[in-house]
């Protein structure tokens, strides 16, 4: 990634993209006040500069697919392999090496039943992993609050999806699908005659595809974009073991607090996992002993920061296995 700098006009597109992905560069200029060529000037410079990607996302839950956070301990010297591994493969939809000793934690989703255990424990340099299933995501699902308060209640309001439970049934999946999202994948924007392409449908149904899958909420977006062009340069990861009773309290803090870009409750002996933007180091001490201190039903916290991630937010692509399952 190259070194840019994001001024105003960077930011609010980057948020008119979290609240749609594939709005037209001209729906976006008329609610960001220029011209659709400034508009389109100023996202093909970030996308150029690797800086962006509009990233489609499979929403899984919509799908019968589970999503689990997984850490693995892994033998001396392997972890960097391993890393790299695990970021090929389409059921990951991030991957991190953590910055205490040979370890890294990804992002999984896989058929309900998987035993996914099972399967990573066999791969090479995998000494131990630990595998949480996620119950609910509670903050970073509408895109970290850092990057998304660029724009106006109304200008949102103009450009957001509807976030009404989806009342259109989900579609059988095909063959086709599948390549479908998995362009989708690598670039959100892939334009209808590259789409077409991929999948040998006609550039009309292709329209009418991804019609269908956003009203029936398969298709999601995710803006992918470094936190360090924001000023956050530092991330960690934050386990959390709460009281029960507590556990209400302590999700809507984490959903309203500006660092955190990703929470979710989780199966296992942690409660909460969470991912926290750090602007140095040291802000991790005060998130810890201000502000989770604060909530007694905070029971237990291990933290660790990331040395560097492998994989952000996709691509995260349906393989033929798993959409047999959808059928």
């Amino acid at each position: 990634m190259e070194s840019v700098d994001l001024d105003e006009l960077d930011r609010r597109l980057i948020h008119a993209l979290q609240l749609d992905g594939r709005a037209p560069f001209r729906r976006m200029a008329e609610v960001l006040g220029v011209s659709e060529r400034t508009v389109a000037r100023r996202y093909q410079r970030l996308r150029s500069h690797l800086v962006l990607r509009v990233v489609g996302r499979v929403n899984s839950a919509r799908v019968g697919l589970v999503d689990a956070v997984v850490l693995i301990r892994c033998a001396p010297g392997a972890d960097e392999q391993l890393a790299a591994a695990l970021a090929r493969r389409p059921d990951t939809s991030w991957v991190a090496l953590l910055a205490g000793g040979a370890e890294l934690t990804c992002m999984f989703a896989t058929p309900a039943g998987t035993d996914l255990a099972a399967g990573l424990a066999r791969l090479p340099g995998v000494r131990d992993l630990t595998v949480s299933t996620i119950l609910r995501f509670i903050a970073g699902t509408e895109g970290w609050a850092v990057r998304t308060n660029a724009l106006t209640a109304d200008e949102m309001l103009t450009l957001a999806t509807s976030n009404a439970e989806p009342a259109v049934p989900i579609p059988n999946w095909t063959e086709q699908d599948a390549r479908l999202a998995a362009e989708l994948g690598a670039d959100g924007r892939a334009e209808l005659h590259r789409l077409a392409a991929t999948t040998g449908w006609s550039e009309p149904t292709v329209r009418r595809r991804l019609a269908t899958w956003r009203a029936a909420g398969v298709l999601e977006f995710e803006v992918e974009i470094d936190p360090a062009l924001f000023g956050y340069r530092e991330e960690a990861l934050v386990w959390l073991a709460v009281a029960p009773a507590g556990l209400a309290e302590v999700v809507g803090v984490l959903r309203e607090h500006p660092g955190v870009a990703f929470a979710a409750t989780t199966t296992g002996s942690w409660s909460v996992f969470a991912i926290v933007e750090l602007q140095v180091v040291g802000d991790l001490h005060d998130f810890v002993t201000i502000d989770l201190a604060a909530l007694p039903a905070v029971t237990r916290i291990e933290t660790n920061l990331i040395r560097r991630r492998t994989k952000r937010a996709g691509p995260l692509t349906v393989s033929a296995a798993v959409s047999g399952r959808w059928r």
